[in-house]
């Protein structure tokens, strides 16, 4: 905690003082470029992969960067997509995974979450991942079928996404792109989904 607190400190001293006038017009109103979707995962932090400012990112976050259908649960995922979109107006959503996930792990070793009985309700939200990996990927083993089911999980969430009432007709009217990452902890590279190739590519190559 004293860390914590020290950091706070140096917040206050030197950064809120050297950029007083853009938390001004922060305290006044906000409008985010885009909608993060990630992982509670303490490795990942969207304003350092992104390089962004405060404001600019609409953050949220949850156990394996999932997104309820809409109609499913209607919980704080579900109001945070519908206020990003219809009212804060982000121009994107992204749905960002990560290597090592302890939730897409969880999906492949479903025993490893017996005695967690909220984790195991909450997986409930990518069963669709869990049988296109069990139904298409037997081939594989160990870390190569965990980056399929990464993979597989925000294709699965950015399927789900469309099903939300304000991302469907935004999407149908223009002005909102969804984009489905997945950020390599050990390497520092992004692969983005590529609806062409139907396959992750790296986001740099897909920019260029």
């Amino acid at each position: 905690m004293e860390k914590l607190v020290e950091g706070f400190k140096k917040f206050q001293s030197e950064v809120f003082r050297t950029k007083r006038e853009l938390f001004r017009r922060l305290s006044q109103n906000q409008e985010p470029r885009a909608l993060f979707i990630t992982c509670s995962d303490s490795r990942i932090d969207p304003t350092l992969l992104t390089q962004s400012e405060p404001g600019e990112l609409f953050i949220l976050r949850n156990a394996g960067n999932i997104v309820p259908s809409y109609g499913g649960v209607l919980g704080g995922s579900t109001a945070t997509i519908e206020y990003a979109v219809s009212v804060l107006g982000v121009k994107h959503v992204i749905v960002c995974g990560h290597t090592d996930c302890g939730v897409m792990k969880a999906l492949l070793h479903p025993e490893t979450v017996e005695d967690l009985p909220a984790v195991k309700n909450w997986m409930v939200q990518a069963e669709a991942t869990r049988r296109i990996v069990r139904e298409n990927y037997a081939q594989m083993k160990g870390e190569e079928l965990l980056i399929a089911t990464i993979q597989e999980n925000v294709r699965v969430q950015l399927a789900h996404l469309r099903t939300h009432p304000g991302v469907a007709a935004r999407l149908r009217r223009g002005g909102l792109t969804i984009h489905g990452w997945v950020y390599s902890i050990p390497t520092g590279d992004i692969w983005a989904y590529d609806d062409e190739k139907e396959a992750f590519v790296s986001l740099v190559a897909s920019v260029t």
